[in-house]
């Protein structure tokens, strides 16, 4: 998992590896830092260890998944050592509780009411966790057949809506999850991002394996729209063939606080695609602006203000600023939250670079063809030679036999008789 940032309120949060930092943007304050490697441990015969299948007990405490709740007072993470960590943020962060998760976790989300946690794992299950009850383990909600990649809540609370390796995006009622609203059917690969609108609360945007953002009236299970980010792409005409095969995973979608713009990043290219949502029009997601970064993208999330705050692989300038002015989005290199934030994050540099992969974290969920025609083609024409070698041999061995028989002198008869 590469690292994660959201904003909560006046606080910048980041998570990388093992640790995650919350730095304030208006005060100077020393940032707060919570680490996973010193974290409470597991403790032997938890509820968690009688459900688990016994795999994989042992973790690396790298955090897999982080949430902030609808007023930004409360925050989770949960990590590969199957913590799930619960916090309060209102004047300063403050540890409520650590439990434990079945299996490691793909997606955390808070309800609207914020006294309930929903955590999505692996194995295609949702729990249910208490924040009311911050010690209370977790109720099994809802499962998948295949590994969850994605979940958000409708803003009324009505719906959990999931996404799997499978393609599926499905619309379930919370409170009764085994009734099943409707299904939005048509990625082609994994469905890895799934945001609903602020402003629009009826559509849903989801951005996939196969490289393209569409757009939903999830109720109905309707797609509405669907951009293919390749081909929005500008690329050079000298471009070769291996580049026009690469795969652009859509690995974050972030949808300013109007509803009005949504910015799309693609792993590990340093371009973000900026859209505009009208309502008014039958085009409902209009392609905006796109901006050039200087560096890989590790994350990127809307503040308050509807600033665009990027975190970038890059020790000198991990973090930028994009404000929207005149129908583009330009770099605020001056802005003294920047500044104070970049400060801070600096001295964490190894946690944030250790949190960049090299490779895909998502090429292990991209369906594998086989091509076994050619191999089924040349066990048939040894098959076949083999069937010719048999019949040769028996037919030369009957033509012998034919041969010796005609041959073959009769045995005088007998005058014994006269």
């Amino acid at each position: 998992m590469t690292a994660i940032s959201v904003s909560c309120g006046e606080w910048f949060v980041c998570s990388s590896d093992k640790k995650l930092i919350a730095v304030h943007t208006k005060q100077a304050r020393e940032p707060f830092i919570f680490d996973c490697s010193t974290a409470e441990k597991k403790p032997k015969n938890t509820e968690a260890d009688s459900q688990s299948d016994g795999s994989e007990d042992t973790g690396n405490d790298k955090i897999l998944a982080l949430a902030v709740s609808p007023s930004g007072n409360l925050a989770a993470l949960t990590d590969d050592s199957k913590r799930l960590v619960l916090f309060r943020t209102e004047s300063s962060w403050q540890h409520i509780s650590t439990r434990w998760v079945v299996r490691r976790c793909t997606s955390l989300v808070f309800t609207q009411t914020e006294d309930v946690l929903l955590v999505a794992d692996k194995s295609g299950d949702v729990y249910s966790f208490s924040v009311v009850d911050p010690q209370e383990d977790g109720e099994l909600k809802l499962g998948h057949l295949s590994m969850l990649l994605s979940m958000t809540l409708t803003p009324n609370d009505k719906y959990v809506i999931t996404a799997d390796r499978d393609e599926k995006i499905r619309v379930s009622h919370l409170k009764s999850p085994y009734n099943i609203q409707s299904f939005c059917l048509g990625h082609e690969e994994f469905v890895s991002v799934l945001v609903i609108p602020s402003v629009h609360p009826q559509w849903l945007l989801s951005g996939s394996g196969d490289g393209t953002v569409k757009l939903w009236e999830y109720e109905s299970g309707r797609k509405l729209q669907s951009w293919d980010l390749k081909a929005l792409r500008e690329t050079p005409s000298t471009e070769t063939e291996q580049e026009n095969k690469k795969r652009y995973a859509v690995s974050r979608i972030a949808c300013s606080p109007d509803g009005g713009h949504v910015a799309v990043q693609c792993e590990r290219l340093p371009i973000v695609q900026f859209f505009r949502i009208d309502q008014s029009s039958e085009e409902r997601l209009v392609v905006c602006s796109r901006v050039t970064l200087p560096h890989s993208p590790l994350h990127m999330t809307f503040d308050p203000k509807g600033r665009l705050w990027v975190l970038l692989e890059s020790r000198e300038a991990p973090l930028q600023i994009y404000t929207h002015a005149q129908d583009c989005w330009e770099c605020d290199a001056e802005s003294s939250e920047l500044n104070q934030v970049v400060d801070c994050l600096k001295p964490h540099w190894e946690a944030l670079q250790a949190g960049a992969e090299t490779e895909s974290c998502f090429q292990h969920l991209y369906k594998v063809n086989f091509d076994n025609m050619a191999s089924y083609m040349q066990k048939k024409q040894q098959r076949l030679e083999q069937q010719k070698t048999h019949w040769g041999k028996k037919r030369a061995a009957a033509k012998t036999t034919k041969k010796n028989k005609k041959n073959k002198k009769p045995k005088p008869v007998s005058q014994a008789a006269s």
